[in-house]
């Protein structure tokens, strides 16, 4: 089936981009590993030695990245349905993060411990239709942060991918009651005319 018009100007302006050159020659995963490195560099949330868990990494950018930064000391728990290959440091688990069966196996492996810091770039499939595309997306990043409520100590870390539109502004008032600080940032790898942009939020509070 011969592409659409809209699809080669995609591909095209793919190839082009800046950030897919510089992962390529880097040799990370995947172009989004520079949204993370914006955002570790301006909030400092990721840190040598702590125990990470990365919802929906593949195809492995973030988490190629998290385990260079938290080095030997420190482990990252790989979660997507899709399979993926291993890093060091890291640990990966095929299957869905909010089955019973991956947070089993995960708690397992944690040793009952909860962990650092969650990060997640998931986003649906999307079919170009934004009514449909967004309220998508924005329940991912719901069951993200209630996975954060399960997993992450007090006083950790999340940073996860939002789009701004419905949904958007009850998630960010949400992650307000559970973090001490929430802030709303738009990374340069980040495509300008996209609604994403990334909820970085520090000081899990106890509740």
């Amino acid at each position: 089936m011969a592409r659409s018009n809209s699809s080669q100007r995609w591909l095209a302006e793919h190839f082009r981009d800046e950030f897919v050159l510089r992962a390529q020659r880097e040799g990370y995963r995947s172009r989004a590993v520079y949204k993370l490195m914006e955002l570790n560099e301006r909030d400092q949330f990721l840190k040598s030695g702590q125990r990470v868990v990365d919802l929906g990494a593949a195809p492995g950018g973030w988490t190629q990245y998290a385990s260079q930064v938290v080095g030997e000391r420190g482990h990252i728990f790989a979660l997507d349905l899709l399979p993926m290959d291993h890093f060091a440091h890291t640990t990966v688990i095929q299957g869905d993060f909010s089955d019973d069966v991956v947070l089993d196996r995960l708690t397992e492996l944690l040793g009952g411990d909860e962990v650092d810091l969650v990060l997640s770039d998931m986003a649906p499939n999307m079919s170009g239709v934004e009514s449909v595309d967004i309220p998508r997306a924005m329940y991912l990043a719901e069951l993200a942060l209630d996975f954060c409520s399960r997993m992450l100590k007090p006083g950790g870390a999340f940073v996860t991918k939002v789009f701004q539109g419905e949904g958007f502004d009850a998630l960010v008032r949400e992650a307000r009651t559970l973090f001490d600080s929430v802030v709303v940032r738009k990374p340069k790898a980040s495509r300008p005319r996209s609604r994403e942009v990334y909820l970085v939020a520090r000081g899990k509070r106890i509740v």
